[in-house]
């Protein structure tokens, strides 16, 4: 039997509200919420001055793990994960293979159960090619499906840019379908044309215009109408446009949406004018991009037009990243540090504590509908994380955890500090060490 702790008088943030209590954790579970006596064989961690939120849900990440380990795993990026508070990760099908086949998304599940510090789900890749294979299975054992990341294999991979494909998929999926929304064909037009002007070395600041707000807008609205036609799950990723955001709604409970949408932090973090100081360290696709536009999604996160927060965390080796622009790797680290960034925002005073929770906790839960995850309730699953709100530090390169080695945020200062992460009960980050003896688990779907 785990040992029982009790977390003493931390200021809980839960379901919009924050209050002092003690929380009891027992079998993996939440026991107790409240006026807790200690008794004898119970470890107790000390909340006074601290707070405690759910622990964060990053439904988009890319863990690299199986086929291009040299970049990141399942093991390093979970303990990168838990470090900055993240208790649960969905990691998307652009691995080698790709995830293609239920016999290899079992595959990552089996990897994963051996080495993962936080809990996990995988999507189950699909594209033209294997549509008709992913429409014979069950589709809704999955916690969803996803042509992400897939394009980096082939060109013609982006569902957004296969409305053939897409419309098959949206009349008989079952399950939640996640795309990257970026017209190909647009982005493959502007790549000619700054090809023509500059060569293989197109400076790194156009890389919004070459990945541009139209590219975006014209994919997400497209795809919006299908799903809209077909009363299907849409989810777009990493939402990049303030044009975008004006494609969602906020006048219906996440519960009963259909047509879903997320913000990678980095879209609100960073903006165009940070080209100049980290160049290709900041090259995601879709792209970063205008202080605009960078406002705008987080007045739309707000508003509750975009519903929960992500990483979209793909690590990748320095040398990778330091290429010239064709060449170099798009994505960059985020996992341990996306928590930090969030309460950067409330310290500067744009977003509250509880919605903070809401976007990174409570709604990815709701999203993808995960059993007993994502809330302080009483029987639901102790992932949890213990943060001080005046405890200062800085991003360096003898504190980050990426099996890469390196960040776009070397040199930033936080104001936050996660000290402890509990990973269904289980103490696995502690003020620095780590305790592995036990692993994270599959999450699995509530059926309504």
């Amino acid at each position: 039997m785990e040992q029982e702790i009790i977390i003493k008088d931390p200021t809980i943030v839960n379901e919009g509200k924050s209050f002092i209590a003690d929380v009891l954790l027992s079998n993996g579970r939440i026991q107790q919420i409240g006026k807790i006596a200690i008794e004898p064989g119970q470890k107790v961690i000390d909340g006074t001055g601290k707070h405690l939120l759910p622990g964060i849900i990053d439904a988009q990440v890319h863990f690299r793990d199986p086929g291009m380990t040299h970049k990141g795993d399942l093991y390093t990026e979970s303990k990168a994960a838990v470090a900055g508070g993240v208790t649960s990760f969905i990691d998307m099908p652009n691995t080698i293979p790709n995830t293609l086949t239920v016999e290899s998304l079992r595959q990552k599940y089996a990897i994963a159960s051996k080495k993962s510090l936080a809990n996990y789900a995988f999507f189950l890749g699909v594209n033209g090619d294997n549509i008709d294979d992913v429409l014979r299975t069950d589709t809704s054992q999955f916690i969803g499906v996803s042509d992400d990341g897939l394009y980096f294999t082939n060109k013609g991979n982006l569902l957004a840019d296969n409305p053939d494909t897409m419309e098959k998929l949206f009349a008989h999926c079952k399950s939640i379908i996640a795309i990257h929304s970026e017209k190909e064909a647009l982005v493959e037009y502007n790549e000619k044309v700054y090809r023509e002007k500059y060569g293989d070395d197109v400076p790194i600041e156009f890389h919004p215009l070459i990945r541009s707000m139209e590219a975006c807008y014209e994919a997400t609205k497209r795809a919006v109408a299908l799903a809209q036609k077909h009363h299907a799950r849409l989810h777009i990723l990493h939402l990049t446009t303030e044009a975008e955001t004006h494609l969602f709604r906020n006048d219906t409970p996440l519960r009963k949406k259909r047509i879903t949408t997320e913000v990678s932090v980095q879209h609100f973090w960073f903006s165009d004018r940070d080209y100049d100081r980290l160049g290709t360290l900041i090259k995601w696709n879709p792209a970063i991009k205008t202080e605009r536009d960078k406002e705008s999604l987080l007045k739309a996160l707000l508003d509750d037009r975009i519903d929960i927060v992500t990483t979209d965390h793909a690590p990748h080796s320095l040398e990778e990243k330091q290429q010239p622009y064709f060449r170099s790797m798009s994505g960059a680290p985020m996992v341990q540090h996306s928590l930090n960034c969030m309460l950067e925002f409330y310290w500067q005073g744009h977003i509250s504590l509880g919605k903070i929770v809401e976007k990174m906790c409570h709604n990815p839960a709701i999203l993808y509908r995960l059993k007993d995850r994502g809330f302080v309730r009483k029987g639901f699953f102790a992932d949890l994380t213990l943060v001080d709100l005046n405890s200062q530090w800085t991003v360096t390169k003898d504190n980050l955890l990426y099996k890469c080695g390196w960040s776009p945020l070397e040199g930033t200062t936080f104001q936050t500090e996660v000290k402890q992460t509990f990973v269904n009960g289980n103490l696995v980050y502690d003020n620095g060490d780590f305790i592995e003896e036990t692993k994270g688990r599959a999450l699995t779907i509530a059926h309504p």
